[in-house]
């Protein structure tokens, strides 16, 4: 067996800042020479930021990319860090100009050897096949007597290709580079799957991810080790930038392989090129390994408040906005999102604007003031009773379209605000709203970035009450509240939109706890007419709620991103046609 100290760097790079991430990739080279590290590694595209989408496609792009890598080696090796081989993601191109998907491993101030994703995902928020070519190569490279091999991301989750020709290959570890974003509870399948990898290689599996909010999407973070038989040995917290170091003990490399190339043929019938190469093949001396890193897990509640805490910062800050702006009803929806937005920027940074109408009741108002005064945020109040008024003389509105004129009042004050003083407008809708087309176009849904867009409305009730029951905590310096940020009062009223007297939600909705099990199985699951009435939901509600949400395909389209955290979201996710005559058949 060999010792070998690896350094897995868990970073936030931002898309085609690509000096930005040069940087952050000899910043973390160099904490992990401090460490120690033997070998450093880094995440999916980390030169590039991921998912790059279309700049993938201009030519421009991929040659700057090119270059930087170039220069990145050399950097380090000026900087005093070209012993250490690290391992990078990148943006490449073949011969003939198609893009890869691709990773280096930079020593010496070269690019020693580079790679390309074998199997590209085309699923979910996936577009690979729209933008490069798959590789065929396995990089072998020997690093203190240990053979490393290294894949990207998706080879990891598919059979077949590179990492099914580890074992063949005879690797003492398998380094994979990841971008996988967010969604609930994917860190139990992410731990099973790299258990079950390496038992398949016969050998260690070192899993770095990026961490991080990319418009939609945010990575988690979550790096880890597992041992050839599936055992946990370290892991990275989630949602934060994190250095996570192992200590291992590896299988050494057989002396007689040879440097040089040989084609093995892989479970999916593919031919994968083993590229093995020699760096160091000397095992290092023995010494005394650093006690392992095992970061726990957050609960369900926490990693997903983590996430659209972490979503909203990356958003604010990769963007260029230093404050955001909101309407604060006094109900749930508003508070919770006001709350995501002060833990994310801090309270100072967070401008609210409480808009009563005459519909407003005397506790909305109250209660909106007192979450202001507990947090701290920048409030004002602006009544749009007048504004109303003076559209009402000049036009007939009546019934919805005279509540509707109300929200787009306060939407029209929200963006005059964004402008005159440079808010990032947040929306407050929930995923509920948005499937049923309870949201006013050009009202409630104007904004640039919807923190609470993929949470159920019984959701957004869970993450409040938990919320509260943070404060105080200090974790992290997440929580910075001593006392409940929401008031109880707004947590248990009963919702309503207050566009008209006495108005709830119930008068047009089941309630939610019925209504969003059905969401969930018609929107995530994509179960049709038949197949959610025989999973037990009623079947005149299931009539009416697909009415509801195919009929409001067209404003969702024209609703702002925000945080992805279930299997499918509204959005890169789920893309239905906006003019369609399909309707859901019936068993008759």
């Amino acid at each position: 067996m060999a010792q070998l100290r690896i350094a897995l760097a868990q970073v936030n790079p931002t898309v085609g800042d690509l000096d930005g991430n040069t940087e952050l990739i000899i910043e973390w080279t160099r904490r992990a020479a401090d460490r120690g590290a033997h070998l450093a590694a880094f995440p999916e595209m980390v030169l590039t930021g991921y998912p790059v989408e279309d700049l993938a496609l201009r030519t421009s792009f991929t040659e700057a990319s090119r270059r930087v890598l170039e220069r990145t080696a050399r950097r380090l090796a000026e900087e005093g860090l070209g012993e250490l081989p690290v391992v990078v993601g990148f943006l490449d191109r073949r011969a003939d100009g198609r893009p890869l998907n691709a990773l280096a491993w930079l020593h010496g101030g070269q690019v020693l050897v580079r790679s390309a994703k074998h199997h590209l995902p085309n699923y979910g928020v996936f577009d690979e096949f729209r933008y490069f070519v798959r590789g065929d190569r396995l990089p072998v490279v020997r690093v203190r007597g240990v053979d490393v091999a290294t894949v990207i991301c998706e080879d990891l989750w598919q059979d077949g290709g590179p990492v099914a020709v580890t074992r063949a290959a005879r690797a003492g570890l398998l380094l994979v580079v990841n971008g996988s974003p967010y969604e609930r509870s994917k860190d139990d399948v992410r731990l099973e799957l790299c258990a079950r990898r390496a038992r398949e290689a016969g050998c260690p599996l070192a899993y770095v991810n990026m961490v991080g909010g990319q418009d939609e999407l945010v990575f988690d973070g979550d790096s880890l080790v597992v041992g050839a038989a599936g055992e946990l040995l370290a892991r990275a917290p989630q949602f934060a930038d994190h250095l996570l170091v192992a200590d291992l003990d590896l299988p050494a490399a057989d002396p007689a392989l040879p440097a040089g190339t040989a084609e093995v043929e892989a479970s999916d019938g593919t031919t994968v090129t083993v590229d093995r190469r020699v760096l160091t093949a000397e095992p290092v001396p023995p010494y005394t390994p650093e006690p392992p890193e095992v970061a726990p897990l957050l609960d369900d509640s926490g990693e997903v408040y983590d996430a659209l805490v972490l979503g909203v910062r990356d958003y604010v800050r990769k963007n260029g906005f230093r404050t955001v702006i909101l309407g604060l009803s006094g109900g749930i929806d508003s508070a919770l999102v006001a709350t995501i937005a002060a833990d994310a920027i801090g309270p100072d940074r967070v401008h609210v604007v409480l808009m009563p109408s005459r519909y407003s009741s005397d506790h909305s108002v109250t209660d909106a003031e007192e979450l202001v005064k507990r947090q701290g945020l920048v409030a004002r109040t602006v009544p749009i009773r007048g504004m109303v008024d003076a559209f009402e003389a000049e036009l007939e509105l009546t019934g919805l379209a005279a509540e509707n004129l109300q929200a787009r009042v306060r939407g029209m004050i929200l963006m005059g605000l964004s402008n005159e003083h440079g808010h990032l407008v947040l929306t407050t809708g929930n995923k509920s709203e948005l499937a049923t087309g309870y949201s006013t176009l050009y009202g409630d849904s104007a904004g640039g970035f919807g923190p609470i867009k993929d949470l159920t409305k019984t959701l957004v009730w869970d993450l409040s009450r938990w919320r509260n029951a943070q404060a105080g905590s200090g974790r992290g310096g997440l929580f910075p509240f001593e006392t409940e940020p929401i008031p109880v009062a707004i947590i248990e009223k009963a919702p309503s939109a207050e566009l008209r007297p006495g108005q709830l939600d119930t008068d047009s909705l089941p309630d939610y706890a019925v209504l969003d099990a059905l969401l969930v199985d018609y929107v995530e699951r994509d179960l049709g007419r038949d197949a959610l009435i025989a999973a037990g939901h009623d079947a005149e509600l299931v009539e009416r709620v697909i009415r509801l949400v195919d009929r409001a395909e067209y404003k969702r389209r024209q609703y702002p991103p925000g945080p992805k955290i279930t299997p499918k979201n509204f959005g890169r996710d789920r893309r239905l046609p906006i003019t369609s005559r399909w309707r859901e058949p019936s068993a008759d």
